[in-house]
């Protein structure tokens, strides 16, 4: 595997790190920014927002640069909005840094998926991008609890600026370890681009995404409460839990990433089936703390997993150039801005339950997304029947 794709999780790491931090540092920062808990909530849906909108337009601007350095770039433009994090002296001056590396995030995601492209065979590329995402599962496993126990041991700026070191760390490994590539293929031209989002196929790949993403956040937003509230866990054994799901979805991710070249469409067909199982039985066991702790591990094993998958089926029926990548990941967002704009109001309806009870209705949604290609696939295999001769 080439060296640059280690190099690339790294900076992953890095991005879903900063994205994770506010999430574990609600009432410092609500002190310390003079806010209240659910304005400090609106810093996230800020940055996801920022990832989903903001994410292609910063890409399109991009296009004509060599990948490496609109890596170094993007780096550059993350590297500022965690300086104006790490510093800001007021809610607005948050609210701005959050959007800055939200931009930056989604961008870097896709010039960093599509250089994975380049640098591998094609035989070999969701095992790439299953590596290189995992940056993404191990800022789960790692990066939250760690950047939470800064922030409570050295208060929440001194959190902002370990994800700053760590930012430069991660630009001068791109510096060193990712080799000199020139622009995409066509990438000069953006109407060459745009020709990608002609074919529905993608638009159903797309959606997929959404589905499969919302199905998981659904729950993983409200792990905590469930499990305290509900299941009746007491606070200390919820982060142990946290850390068991991220090692889940490093597993997961692992196993998905080398079965997603060859049986990309099984892999997210099984991989929505088992989530809309676990979600509900989560939904409906939850009171039993053994059954909960199964469905979380469940959740974790066949959730943001498929990841590997989705990229490879995006890939295969668009492109594996940088705006398509973004704009995938774009709608990845998208489903964790609809799990969470869903979530609250149908808490307030209907109980904690009810966002497990969303998520398994996305996932079955996810399921009709991936019908339609696995039928179509089938119906081009089969082979065609004998012709016959008139007597």
């Amino acid at each position: 595997m080439p060296r640059a794709v280690y190099v690339l999780a790294l900076g992953i790491f890095a991005m879903v790190t900063s994205e994770f931090v506010v999430a574990g540092l609600m009432p410092q920062l609500a002190e310390g920014l003079e806010a209240s808990i659910p304005q400090i909530g609106y810093l996230i849906t800020a940055f996801a927002v920022a990832m989903a909108v903001g994410g292609p337009f910063l890409t399109v601007a991009l296009l004509r640069l060599p990948q490496r350095n609109a890596l170094l770039v993007l780096f550059g433009i993350f590297l500022a909005g965690n300086v104006l994090a790490a510093t800001a002296s007021s809610y607005g001056a948050m609210m701005t840094a959050r959007v800055v590396t939200g931009i930056a995030s989604q961008a870097f995601f896709g010039v960093g998926i599509s250089l994975c492209a380049q640098l591998t065979r094609p035989e070999m590329r969701g095992r790439a991008i299953a590596l290189a995402m995992n940056g993404l599962m191990l800022g789960t496993l790692l990066g939250l609890p760690l950047s939470t126990l800064i922030g409570e041991r050295l208060g929440w700026r001194a959190a902002f600026w370990a994800i700053t070191v760590l930012t430069v760390l991660a630009a001068l490994c791109t510096l060193a370890g990712v080799p000199r590539l020139g622009r995409a293929v066509g990438d000069s031209d953006l109407r060459q681009e745009l020709k990608a989002f002609r074919r529905p196929r993608l638009w159903l790949a797309l959606s997929t995404s959404t589905l499969v993403i919302g199905a998981t956040f659904s729950a993983f937003c409200y792990f905590n409460p469930i499990l305290t509230e509900v299941t009746g866990f007491g606070n200390g054994t919820v982060p142990p839990l946290l850390i068991a799901y991220g090692a889940a979805t490093v597993l997961g991710n692992t196993v998905v990433g080398r079965l997603a070249d060859r049986h990309t469409l099984g892999v997210l067909l099984i991989g929505l089936v088992l989530n809309a199982g676990f979600l509900t039985g989560f939904a409906l066991l939850a009171q039993l703390p053994l059954p909960a702790v199964v469905f979380v591990m469940g959740i974790g094993l066949v959730g943001v997993t498929m990841n590997p998958a989705m990229v490879t089926r995006v890939q295969r029926e668009g492109n594996a150039r940088p705006l398509v990548n973004t704009v995938h990941s774009s709608f990845i967002t998208l489903g964790i801005i609809i799990a969470t704009s869903l979530g609250g109001p149908l808490i307030g309806a209907f109980g904690l339950r009810a966002p497990l009870w969303l998520g398994a209705c996305m996932a079955l949604l996810g399921i009709a997304t991936v019908l339609p290609a696995l039928a179509r696939r089938t119906e081009q295999a089969r082979p065609p029947e004998c012709a016959v001769e008139p007597a």
